[in-house]
C-alpha cells in the first residue's frame, strides 16, 4: 500500500512539474493569437486525470487556473482582464469573474476527463476510445466554459477589445471553439494516448 501510495504522489509530483514546466516555455504553454491565446496547458490535466483519477486531475487543472490567472497579472495583454482581476486595459477591468473563468474551467477539465475515462473503463471500452474521448471531452469544457463565460462577463468589453460588433459576438465565440477548440481537443486526444500507451506498464498497480 505505501509502495502505490508513493507511486501515486510521485506520479503527481511530476505532472504538477510538468504543468509549470509548460507554462514557462516560451509560445508553448500559452500560444498567443492576438485576442486570446491557444493553450497547451490543459493535456498535463488530461493525462494527470486518465492516469490518478478526477480528484488529481482537478487538482493538476486547478494550478493550470492559478498559472493563467498569474500570467495574465504579471504579462497582461489586450484580453487579460478576461483572467485576472487584477488587470484593467481602457476602461475595463477585472473583477471576481476573472477569477471564475480563470480557474474553474480549468479544474473542471480534470474533474470531467478523470469521470468520463473512469466510467468508460467499468464499461470495459478500449483504452484507446476511452482516453480519447476523456482528453476530447475535457478540451471542450475547457474552451466552451471559458468562452461562455467571456460571453457572459464581458461580452461587451471583449467584442469592443477584438473589434467587432456586439451583435456579432456570438458567432466570433463558436468560430473559435470551432476551429482552435477543436483542434486543441484533437492534439489532447493524440497526446494523451500516446502517453498512456507507452507509461502503461509503470501505471500498472497503482
Amino acid at each position: 500500500m505505501k509502495k502505490t501510495n508513493m507511486k501515486r504522489f510521485t506520479l503527481f509530483a511530476l505532472f504538477l512539474a510538468i504543468e509549470v514546466a509548460v507554462s514557462v516555455i516560451p509560445f508553448l504553454g500559452f500560444i498567443p493569437l492576438g485576442f486570446i491565446n491557444a493553450t497547451t496547458l490543459h493535456i498535463p490535466v488530461i493525462v494527470a486525470a486518465v492516469v490518478l483519477g478526477k480528484k488529481e486531475g482537478a487538482a493538476i487543472g486547478f494550478v493550470f487556473g492559478l498559472i493563467s490567472l498569474i500570467k495574465h497579472t504579471m504579462e497582461p495583454s489586450l484580453s487579460s482582464f478576461i483572467f485576472s482581476p487584477f488587470v484593467t486595459v481602457g476602461e475595463t477591468s477585472g473583477n471576481f469573474a476573472s477569477i471564475l473563468i480563470a480557474i474553474v474551467p480549468r479544474t473542471l477539465i480534470g474533474f470531467v476527463s478523470g469521470l468520463i475515462f473512469e466510467n468508460l473503463k467499468k464499461r470495459k471500452i478500449n483504452d484507446v476510445v476511452s482516453v480519447s474521448i476523456s482528453a476530447v471531452a475535457g478540451s471542450l469544457t475547457n474552451t466552451i466554459l471559458v468562452m461562455g463565460g467571456i460571453y457572459i462577463f464581458f461580452g461587451g468589453a471583449y467584442a469592443a477589445t477584438v473589434g467587432i460588433a456586439y451583435e456579432a459576438l456570438v458567432g466570433f465565440i463558436m468560430g473559435i471553439v470551432t476551429t482552435s477548440g477543436i483542434i486543441e481537443a484533437i492534439v489532447a486526444a493524440i497526446i494523451a494516448v500516446a502517453i498512456y500507451k507507452a507509461s502503461k506498464k509503470t501505471l500498472s498497480g497503482i
